[in-house]
């Protein structure tokens, strides 16, 4: 069976010989920016919204690839096209993009050794891993607040999607401590409800969805799916500050991310949301988002809980 390729600096190689240097930025420093697509009966869903939010992150980093966005999305779709081939038909594939920084020179070595100045740009592909959110999909997630608090944007700008993210790890880390299965919601240095370390967070309060505003969380893609099908539902949206309190008065809860679209979130801290159960709001989105796409996104995720 023929293995994946991986386009690393410009080249379509496989898999097994895709490596970065010990010394590249993206190692040394964590200076990457980064992006997740995934597909959808093969076919990768909002493709050019997330190349577009890369190239907002590489300008605001100050990265030039050398590439066009349009030349990215065709390279992107060309390293689909090749590695859609090895999975089943019911299976889909994630993308990732990365770009760091380059190779950082000061921590070669070997004196003599040739450093690349540029940036350094990845693309590969992963089977998306269902049974990992199968349980969480079907029955809803659990949140905790970690002490750890968010990044906060006198930092640096959280628009930008990046991949210095101790401060995610530690806060999973402390989340896992009260419950092995929960995310860490990270609230800001206000006591405000930010995200988790890989979706956005939504609340719904009679009948209105209700999002943390965007001072300290990333813009989502699959939040802004949220939004365009909230508006075809005649479901009203609004941001604001969102505090622990009004999670745990909700109606419902629920998060937005790329690999399972939406997932309900029924537990913060220990305290049911709601009824404990996916609410109204969700299944109504739910049910958008599949008529979207041309599926049933969560019988792909519960399908595998068995098996």
């Amino acid at each position: 069976m023929s293995e994946p390729l991986v386009f690393l600096n410009g080249q379509l190689i496989p898999a097994s010989q895709a490596s970065l240097k010990i010394y590249d930025a993206g190692v040394v420093l964590g200076a990457t920016v980064t992006e997740m697509t995934r597909t959808f009966r093969h076919q990768p869903f909002r493709l050019e919204d997330h190349v577009a939010r890369l190239f907002r992150s590489l300008k605001y980093v100050r990265l030039d690839i050398g590439m066009t966005p349009e030349q990215l999305v065709a390279a992107s779709r060309e390293l689909l096209a090749n590695n859609t081939k090895l999975i089943a038909a019911d299976d889909e594939l994630g993308l990732i993009h990365f770009v760091t920084a380059g190779e950082y020179g000061s921590y070669v070595a070997v004196p003599g050794t040739p450093v690349r100045t540029g940036p350094t740009i990845c693309m590969h592909t992963f089977p998306l891993p269902f049974a990992l959110w199968a349980e969480r999909v079907q029955s809803g997630a659990h949140v905790v607040t970690p002490s750890i608090r968010h990044v906060p944007p006198q930092c640096y700008d959280p628009k930008m999607k990046y991949r210095s993210r101790m401060h995610y790890f530690l806060a999973d880390q402390e989340a896992r401590l009260a419950d092995p299965q929960a995310l860490a919601l990270l609230l800001d240095l206000d006591g405000n409800v930010t995200e988790t370390s890989g979706a956005n967070f939504l609340i719904v309060e009679n009948g209105t969805i209700v999002s943390p505003t965007l001072r300290n969380t990333l813009p989502g893609i699959s939040r802004a799916t949220v939004i365009e099908l909230a508006a075809k539902l005649g479901i009203p949206f609004v941001e604001r500050d969102i505090q622990v309190h009004s999670v745990m008065n909700a109606d419902e809860a629920f998060l937005s991310s790329t690999p399972y679209g939406l997932c309900p979130v029924t537990k913060i801290n220990g305290v049911a949301i709601g009824d404990d159960r996916p609410g109204v709001v969700y299944r109504r989105l739910m049910s958008a988002w599949n008529e979207l796409v041309g599926m049933d996104i969560a019988a792909q995720f519960t399908s595998r809980i068995d098996g």
